[in-house]
C-alpha cells in the first residue's frame, strides 16, 4: 500500500448558472415592464409653444375628426367616460388623464370630455399637442 497524497481539484468558475439567471432576469424585466399603448387613429394634434411632456402612466382618451370618443381602444359614449374613468382611476395609482384630440375637434366637444374626466376624479386633466416648431 503505497501512502497516496491527495490531488488537489483544479478550482474553476462554472458560467452556466449565470448565464442561466441572467436571461431569466432579462426575460422577467421584459414581460414586467409596461408600454405606452396609443391607438391607431390618424390623428392631426394642435400645436402650442407651451407644451411639456406628459406622464406615461397617464389614462388616454382620444377624440377623432368626427368627434367619437375611445378610451382603452374602444368606442366609449360620453355618457360613460365619468364612470369608466372613475374605474380606471380607483386602480390606478396615476390620477392623471390626457385628452389625445384631432386639431378639427370643436371646443364645445373637448369641454364635455374633459368635464367628464374631472367629474371621475381625475385630479390633473390635460390635453396633447405637438410643440410648435420655434
Amino acid at each position: 500500500m503505497r501512502n497516496q497524497e491527495p490531488v488537489e481539484a483544479e478550482a474553476t468558475i462554472d458560467m452556466a448558472p449565470l448565464i442561466d439567471i441572467v436571461f431569466i432576469l432579462l426575460i422577467f424585466f421584459m414581460v414586467t415592464t409596461t408600454f405606452v399603448k396609443d391607438m391607431k387613429l390618424e390623428l392631426e394634434r394642435p400645436k402650442a409653444s407651451s407644451s411639456v411632456a406628459a406622464s406615461s402612466k397617464a389614462i388616454r382618451l382620444f377624440i377623432d375628426r368626427n368627434g367619437d370618443t375611445y378610451m382603452d381602444g374602444e368606442p366609449v359614449r360620453l355618457w360613460l367616460i365619468q364612470s369608466k374613468l372613475r374605474d380606471l382611476l380607483s386602480a390606478s395609482t396615476s390620477k392623471v388623464v390626457l385628452v389625445v384630440t384631432d386639431e378639427g375637434v370643436p371646443a364645445g366637444k373637448l369641454v364635455e370630455v374633459v368635464d367628464q374626466a374631472r367629474l371621475s376624479g381625475a385630479e390633473s386633466v390635460g390635453v396633447a399637442t405637438k410643440k410648435e416648431a420655434g
